[in-house]
C-alpha cells in the first residue's frame, strides 16, 4: 500500500509536478560478527535472552577498539544499534569492577530515561547494577542516594555543569573511579552549544586528573561530514572514528516536495503545513504508521489539529494520532512513547524532540514539514521511519523560506554519497 501511494503521488496531476526529486535506497543485509571471546558470559546470556545472538560488525569493531583503550566515535545511521557499542563495555566494566563508575551524557532528559529503561532491561540477570538518572527531575532526597550509590549515572550537559562539577567533593567516589564517559548524539553539539560542551569536558578532565582518574570517551553520532574532527575538538583527545555500519536496512524512498504555486504573479506557494497535513493524512487513512516533524511548538499544534480533523480522530490528547513536544508533562510524553512502541498509536506529530534516538518502535513514513536547519537533523528525522526490514518513505515538504527552496531545487546538496 505504501508503494501504491508513493506511485500515485508521483503520477497524480496535482502532486506529481510538486515533486522535485526522489531517491531510492536499496535494502542492505546485515554484516554479523560473533560475540567477542572476552565478553562476560553473563552479558552474552542476557543478550541471547533478548534475541540477540550476534553483533553487527561495527559493534564488534567498537568493542575491539575500546578494549585496547582507544577513545572512539561511532558514526552509523539511525537504528543501527549504536547503543550496544557503549552499553556492552560499560556493563562489562561494572560486572568485573563493581567499584568502577560510568557517566552517560545525553542532550535531552527523554533520551536519558529511554536509555535507562534499555540498560535496566539488559542488566536484569546481571549482578546488581546501580543505574540512575541525575537531572532536573531528580528529587532532592534521591540526589543524595545517587551520589552515594550509583555506579552508572545518566545525565545531561546542563546538570553536569551546574549540579555535578561545582560539587565535585560530594562526587569524589565517581571522579576517583570514573572509567568511561559516554556522549550520545554527538552531532547535536555544534555551534555555541558545542563550544560550551568542549569547555565543560575540559573541566571534567581537569577534575578527573585531580582525583587521579583518566576516563575513556565513547561517543555516538548520526552521519555527519567530520565526526572524528568534532569528537577530537570536543574532548581534546585522539579519537578513533568508526563509520562502517554492519546493520541491515530496508528499502527507503526519499521524496522532495515543493508546495504548488497558488499566485504565479507574486510567486506565492500553498501553505506548507497544509500540504504536510494532506500528505500525512493519505498515509494515516491507509493505516500506515506515520511521524510528522514540525519546526516549532505552534506548528506542531496546528498540524495535529488539522490531521486529527482529517482522519476523524478523537480530540484532545487521546486517539490514534498524538502530539509530542517540550512543554507537555513528562507523563504525557512517556505515554506517547509507550503507545508508539506498542503499536497503539498510528501517528505522531512532533517537534525535533523525537529526532534523537528515543525508542519509538516501528514507523513507516516520516513527513518533514520544513528543513530542520542541518543535513544531519534532516537524516535523523528521515531515519525515524523504517527500521531493519520492509519499505519506508521520507517526504521533505519545503517552506517558502529561501533555504528550503534552495534545498528542494538543488537536491544533490541533500544526497551526499554517504547516504547512497
Amino acid at each position: 500500500m505504501l508503494v501504491a501511494i508513493l506511485d500515485d503521488l508521483l503520477t497524480s496531476p496535482s502532486t506529481g509536478p510538486c515533486i522535485t526529486a526522489t531517491r531510492h535506497f536499496a535494502p542492505r543485509p546485515p554484516v554479523l560478527a560473533p560475540f567477542p571471546s572476552s565478553l562476560d558470559p553473563r552479558i552474552a546470556e542476557a543478550l541471547r535472552a533478548r534475541g540477540i545472538n550476534d553483533l553487527y560488525s561495527h559493534q564488534a569493531r567498537a568493542w575491539e577498539l575500546i578494549e585496547k583503550g582507544h577513545h572512539v566515535v561511532v558514526v552509523t545511521p539511525t537504528a543501527s544499534g549504536k547503543t550496544l557499542c557503549y552499553n556492552l563495555p560499560a556493563l562489562q566494566c561494572l560486572v568485573h569492577r563493581p567499584d568502577a563508575r560510568v557517566l552517560y551524557l545525553f542532550p535531552t532528559k527523554a533520551l536519558a530515561q529511554d536509555q535507562l529503561a534499555e540498560l535496566e532491561e539488559l542488566a536484569k540477570t546481571l549482578p546488581e547494577m546501580r543505574m540512575f538518572t541525575y537531572d532536573g527531575d531528580t528529587p532532592q532526597d534521591a540526589r543524595r542516594a545517587v551520589r552515594a550509590r550509583a555506579n552508572l549515572v545518566l545525565t545531561n550537559p546542563d546538570m553536569l555543569h551546574s549540579g555535578i562539577l561545582p560539587h565535585h567533593t560530594k562526587w569524589a567516589t565517581l571522579f576517583q573511579n570514573l572509567r568511561y564517559v559516554v556522549i550520545d548524539e554527538l552531532h547535536a553539539y555544534r555551534g555555541v552549544f558545542g563550544s560550551h560542551l568542549a569547555n565543560l569536558l575540559r573541566r571534567l578532565r581537569r577534575i578527573c586528573r585531580h582525583y587521579g582518574s583518566a576516563p575513556q570517551f565513547i561517543m555516538a553520532s548520526a552521519t555527519i561530514a567530520n565526526p572524528g574532527e568534532l569528537a577530537r575538538r570536543l574532548t581534546g583527545e585522539n579519537v578513533e572514528e568508526l563509520a562502517e555500519s554492519g546493520a541491515p536496512t530496508g528499502a527507503k524512498t526519499f521524496v522532495c516536495y515543493n508546495p504548488p504555486v497558488v499566485n504565479p504573479e507574486l510567486g506565492i506557494r500553498a501553505p506548507y503545513l497544509g500540504e504536510a497535513s494532506k500528505l500525512a493524512t493519505r498515509f494515516l487513512r491507509e493505516k500506515i504508521a506515520t511521524i510528522v516533524f514540525a519546526q516549532s511548538r505552534l506548528a506542531t499544534e496546528v498540524l495535529l489539529g488539522s490531521i486529527k480533523t482529517s482522519v476523524a480522530d478523537r480530540t484532545g490528547d487521546s486517539g490514534i494520532v498524538r502530539g509530542y513536544r517540550g512543554g507537555y508533562l513528562p507523563t504525557r510524553r512517556r505515554a506517547v512513547e509507550k503507545g508508539l512502541r506498542e503499536g497503539d498509536l498510528l501517528g505522531v506529530v512532533s517537534t525535533n524532540a523525537l529526532e534523537l534516538g528515543v525508542d519509538i518502535g516501528h514507523l513507516d513514513v516520516a513527513v518533514l514539514a520544513g528543513y530542520p536547519g542541518a543535513i544531519a537533523s534532516l537524516w535523523q528525522q528521515a531515519g525515524r521511519a523504517g527500521r531493519r526490514s520492509g519499505s519506508s518513505a521520507a517526504i521533505f515538504v519545503a517552506t517558502s523560506a529561501p533555504l528550503d527552496q534552495f534545498m528542494v531545487t538543488h537536491p544533490e546538496y541533500l544526497f551526499p554519497s554517504t547516504h547512497a
